[in-house]
């Protein structure tokens, strides 16, 4: 049998998570030859190559992509040891898609009131072109590469704010969901579109113009949402192909007379002087945040906050919204 040295296993993780041993190594505090050799000492222990390397940096072989989830597995089992040990528990970690989401502002909403509450915030955001890295960020704050949703099934995370339902890959049967927040949408225009003067507009007034939603180009559940919004509307939804930042898709928008976009009523829009935000009514679109989290999870730190985002949840505007009909057993229950 083969004793596996998990300092070697965790600069292959690491490494995979990164993209490039140059960036595993400002990770790990090593050497970037110091985690190549780690890497090659896994590879001879294993008698396969685990990295192919590609323009952008590396990624896993066939057989780095076997043993990937077994490697997760063992480095948190390892983690889960020490913690026992030294009879600490380690703070509950938590994924939100990006640092301008509504879910972002409930989760430290929660903390501001509890803080005896021991939790890392983790940010998952594959729409701004950072570099695919879990980086130490502000205080209390981690940043990751994938959605929410993949890092919850990765096991980076013990909790996750995501929409429950769509995207690439269904969830695992382990995986519960409890609904957090209705977040209404509202139509974003440029100061000289037809419908930047209205208090209030419906989707029907909202047809004949296309929705610019890059964000929607990433195989994702919140594309998957639009997909069941153009279909309900009949509003054509363009994505470019790419996501985009933010800044830039206002900018487009803002130089058009025919473009529209559509944001939460809880993201943290930048302000843009030729940028108009329009309520929609009759019904109100609204995206679905849940928290997810694995029944399997024995974190003590996870029922307090459960309870907290099932017991606080809007669900009184429910009635009022349209949500994707895979989404309606769990938000109107």
């Amino acid at each position: 049998m083969t004793d596996l040295d998990l300092a070697a296993v965790r600069a292959f993780v690491t490494a995979l998570d990164e993209g490039q041993f140059s960036h595993a190594a400002a990770v790990l505090g090593l050497s970037q030859q110091a985690v190549s050799k780690r890497v090659a000492k896994l590879e001879q222990q294993l008698g396969a190559p685990l990295f192919d390397r590609v323009p952008t940096g590396i990624v896993a072989t066939a057989a780095g992509a076997r043993l990937l989830p077994h490697a997760r597995a063992l480095l948190s089992a390892a983690d889960d040891a020490v913690t026992a040990v030294r009879e600490r528990v380690r703070p509950l970690r938590v994924a939100v898609l990006g640092e301008r989401q509504a879910e972002m502002e409930s989760l430290r909403f929660y903390l501001y009131r509890h803080p005896e509450r021991d939790t890392e915030i983790v940010i998952s955001n594959v729409i701004t072109s950072t570099r695919d890295a879990l980086l130490l960020g502000p205080p209390g704050t981690l940043r990751a590469h994938g959605t929410s949703r993949d890092t919850l099934v990765g096991g980076r995370v013990d909790a996750a704010f995501a929409r429950a339902f769509g995207g690439p890959r269904p969830l695992p049967a382990e995986i519960a969901a409890v609904p957090s927040y209705l977040e209404p949408l509202q139509l974003v225009v440029g100061k000289d579109h037809p419908l930047a003067g209205h208090t209030a507009t419906t989707l029907a007034e909202v047809r004949p113009f296309t929705a610019w939603v890059p964000g929607a180009a990433v195989p994702s559940e919140w594309a998957d949402y639009y997909r069941h919004l153009s279909e309900f509307s009949g509003i054509t939804v363009e994505s470019g192909g790419r996501p985009e930042p933010i800044e830039d898709i206002l900018d487009r928008v803002a130089a058009s007379d025919t473009l529209v976009s559509f944001t939460g009523v809880g993201f943290r829009t930048p302000w843009h002087p030729h940028i108009r935000r329009v309520p929609v009514v009759d019904p109100i679109p609204a995206y679905p945040h849940a928290l997810l989290w694995s029944t399997a999870n024995p974190h003590p730190g996870l029922p307090d906050l459960v309870a907290y985002f099932r017991d606080n949840y809007n669900g009184d505007i429910a009635a009022e919204c349209w949500i994707p009909e895979p989404d309606r057993a769990l938000f109107r229950p």
